[in-house]
């Protein structure tokens, strides 16, 4: 199987990950009360939620990065749709807080709201590649048989 340009951006991704993971540590060691980071004021309560998120992203990662050609074929169609569905989902809900104004508070850390137009566009590209994805899956399949 040769690599897709995405299986190489999802092992830089695990790198970052890794990285800032090894910062959240580093960070939790020092004793500092409260960094700011891209207008977003980082404190120690959000350290355990951090790390925790950083490792589940981490191994999904490393497994799409690494494993995804071993899942099989029948499979491989349900995983993609199911994925850019729930890309759809995200990319909604980010467009609804957008047009409304909601908060989204995660425990004392409010996510500001020019965050939700990155979780848009990234979320929105990423449902039409897994879509396109399982389209050419399907053709694919269909010129085989």
């Amino acid at each position: 199987m040769r690599n897709h340009p995405l299986h190489e951006i999802a092992k830089l991704a695990a790198g970052l990950v890794a990285a800032d993971f090894l910062w959240t540590l580093w960070f939790s060691q020092q004793g500092v009360r409260s960094a700011q980071f891209f207008g977003m004021t980082f404190t120690p309560e959000m350290v355990l939620p951090t790390l925790i998120f950083d490792i589940a992203l981490f191994i999904i990662l490393v497994h799409y990065a690494w494993h995804v050609g071993k899942i099989p074929q029948v499979r491989e169609y349900t995983y993609i749709i199911i994925a850019g569905c729930v890309f759809t989902l995200v990319a909604g809900t980010h467009l609804w807080r957008i047009f409304t104004g909601a908060d989204l508070v995660i425990g004392e850390w409010s996510m500001p709201l020019w965050l939700s137009w990155f979780g848009v566009a990234v979320t929105s590209y990423l449902a039409y590649a897994s879509f396109h994805f399982a389209s050419t899956l399907q053709r694919v399949k269909g010129k085989k048989r």
